[in-house]
Order: C-alpha cells, then structure tokens, then sequence
C-alpha cells in the first residue's frame, strides 16, 4: 500500500514538474541556507582554533602597555629586562620556561634577492614554550646564544623569496648590515591572528640586542605553563611579582598586560559558534517559508482533484487511505526539496572554502538533522490538506466541477 501510494505521488509530482520546483524552492533554500551556515561556521572554528594553536598552548603572552598597542595618547610604558624574564622563571610556581623576545625589522639580502622581514630574537627557551619543527639544519648551541653570535633560523617565507625553495643551510645572507649565517630552515605555520608567521629570522637574543635595538630591552615574554598548574593562579602570581619589580603600588593600573592563548582560543571559538547557530536561525525561517508553500500547493492539488478523490472513496476506498495518499505526496515533495539543498550547499561550500582559507570538512551529523527537518515539515505542512481532502463527502465530490 504504501510503496503504491509513494508511485502515485511521484507520478503527481512529474505530472507538474515546474509547480512542484516551485513549490520545494523554499525547503531547497532553507536545507542549503543552514546546511551552508552551520559547515562553514564550523570550518571558521576549527580555523581559528588551528591559528591560535600555532601560538601554543598553555601560554601566557605578556606585554608592556594594557593592550597591544600604547593606548590612551600616554607615555611608553617601559620594556622588560632580563632580570624580569629571570624573575618569573626562577620564583613562579608551575612556569616550564620564559622565553624572551626582542624584534627588529630589516632587509634580508642574498645574491641579489632582497626581503623585508622581521627578526625575532629570543632563546632556545622558545623552543620549549612554543615548539617549532626544522625541515632542514639545526637550532643554535647554548654557546652560540652565549656568546650572541650571527647565526639564524629563517622561515618558510624568507626562504622562498631569497632562495626560490632552495636549501639556505650554511648560506650567509645578510640582515640590514649585519651578515648571518643560515643555520636552519623553520617548518610552515602558515597565517595567524596576527599576519604570516613564516616571514620571519629567528636568532639568539643577544645578537639582536647588540646589533640592531641597541639595548637590553624584551618587549615580549612567552610563558610556558605546566599542565598541572592553573593558568589563572599562575597569571596572577605573574602579575603581583612584575607589580611589585614596576614599583605599581596601591590602585595604579598595571602597565602591562598578559594574554592566556587558551581564554583567546575559548572566547573566539565561542564566539564563532554563537554566530554560527544565530546565522543557522535565520536561514532556517526559510524551511517554515517552504512548508508554507508545500502546505498551499497541496490546497490547491486537493480542490483540483476533487471528482479523482471522489470516485476513489465511492469504489470504496477509506478515509486513512486518501488521507495516506496526499500525506506522502506532500512529504515526497519536501524530501525532495531536502535532498537538492543538500546537493546544491556542498557546491557552495566547496566553492567558498578555499575563497575563505578555511577546512573543508563534512558533518554526516548536519546534513542529516537538515534533512530529517524538511521530511518532518512535509509531515507537518501537508496534513491539514491531505485531512482535508478525507474528510470529503463522496457524493458532494463526486458533483464537483
């Protein structure tokens, strides 16, 4: 029976092949719309999770000033000094490493390529706060930093621009006007929260101190925190002990300020998803918009075939039966609409992945909530006329004209 009524309304839905399109557009816009929005808003998430995680987990970015930049038209707050970086390494409970860092910009020249970039000096302390795999070469020696000697790691962007993808190790490439040796080449990172992350010369911190800021200043510290530790505990422990070293008494406001990458990762991905199912909301008014019209177009099918339900009911076929026929038409038709705005949201989001440099990644789970939704609208939508039309009185629709 219900193999034979599913015939009957596939035969229906051909027989008007353009009004049925017409009719399902609002499920195929609603399915597609949300399915769209729920696959790309969790590709954005995973994006920014993967962006933050390059910068590490388990860390605390500190930095003079109460944001990023100086804020407020105030003065410069003053930079960290070694001793600070010491401090918090030897007298902080649950900190792995502090890992300093003093940056620079110049021009990176090797046989007649040239490339602004940026040099980062640090410690190999950074290699244990925020790992960074070599393709090729090695890190610097304890006597190397020591010693504040030219010698650099450079990452994968500097490495195309001065090298075309060749290998740079034990090349001498030369950074504004000091000469460095390549010592070893970075693996990709990629784009972060805060630009390309591969445009980079790392070396010893010292080097960079002496040869190009001219001082002992660090304008930034990583600190690693165990695992076992809170970071709120110790983000607090750090703020008291620089509290106390900046001579910051009573009600003044720190003059630097830390950042948990983990808070930064929760509060981002956070937001993304609330965006995500507001967005999802909307689009899916459009699925109540196609039941709307799944619910008129079977109106009309219903006074239109009045004399056809009539001789069914006269040869002696029953209420449920009729009612059963137009139901499934009904739920048919928005099944349908379901399974093209499926089809036609994996264009989509194919198509605008790599324009958003996002994941691609498909969710069995929302595609079929999106589906079963439309089927449960064809249910809902279509009952009030497939009611409708076995409740009428054979010989009343037997007269119809």
């Amino acid at each position: 029976m219900l193999g034979t009524t599913l015939i009957l309304a596939l035969r229906s839905i051909r027989r008007h092949l353009l009004r049925s399109f017409l009719t399902i557009l609002g499920i195929v816009i609603g399915v597609g719309a949300v399915v769209t929005m729920v696959t790309l808003g969790k590709a954005t998430t995973a994006a920014v999770q993967q962006q933050i995680s390059a910068l590490g987990s388990n860390i605390l970015q500190i930095r003079p000033g109460q944001g990023f930049g100086r804020g407020g038209g105030g003065p410069q707050p003053p930079n960290f000094k070694p001793e600070d970086v010491e401090a918090i390494a030897n007298q902080i409970a649950g900190v792995t490493a502090v890992a300093p860092q003093a940056s620079a910009s110049a021009t990176a020249i090797y046989e007649g390529a040239n490339w602004s970039t940026t040099i980062n000096g640090t410690t190999s302390a950074f290699l244990t706060v925020q790992p960074w795999p070599l393709v090729s070469g090695r890190y610097w020696t304890p006597a190397e930093q020591e010693a504040g000697k030219a010698v650099c790691l450079i990452g994968n962007t500097v490495r195309q621009n001065l090298f075309r993808g060749g290998d740079p190790i034990g090349a001498r490439i030369r950074l504004g006007n000091v000469s460095c040796d390549v010592i070893g080449a970075l693996s990709t990172r990629g784009q972060g929260g805060f630009g390309d992350q591969d445009d980079v010369v790392v070396m010893p911190i010292k080097t960079v101190q002496r040869r190009f800021t001219g001082n002992r200043d660090v304008r930034l510290m990583l600190v690693g925190v165990d695992t076992d530790y809170q970071t709120s505990n110790v983000q607090s422990a750090i703020t008291d002990l620089l509290r106390e070293r900046r001579h910051i008494t009573g009600a003044r406001d720190d003059d630097f300020n830390i950042f948990d990458t983990k808070q930064i990762s929760d509060t981002l991905t956070g937001t993304t998803t609330l965006l995500t199912r507001i967005v999802a909301a909307v689009a899916a008014i459009s699925l109540v918009v196609g039941g709307i019209g799944i619910m008129n177009i079977m109106l009309v099918s219903v006074t239109e075939r009045t004399r056809e339900i009539g001789i069914r009911l006269a040869i002696g076929a029953v209420a449920r039966e009729v009612l059963l026929q137009f139901l499934v038409e009904a739920v048919a038709l928005s099944c349908l609409g379901g399974i093209i705005g499926l089809v036609i949201a994996q264009g989509v989001i194919l198509a605008l992945v790599p324009l958003m440099q996002v994941p691609w990644t498909f969710d069995p789970q929302i595609n079929i909530i999106a589906f079963a939704i439309s089927a449960v609208i064809g249910v809902v939508f279509g009952y009030f006329p497939a009611r409708r039309a076995a409740a009428l009185n054979p010989i009343d629709a037997l007269r119809h004209e």
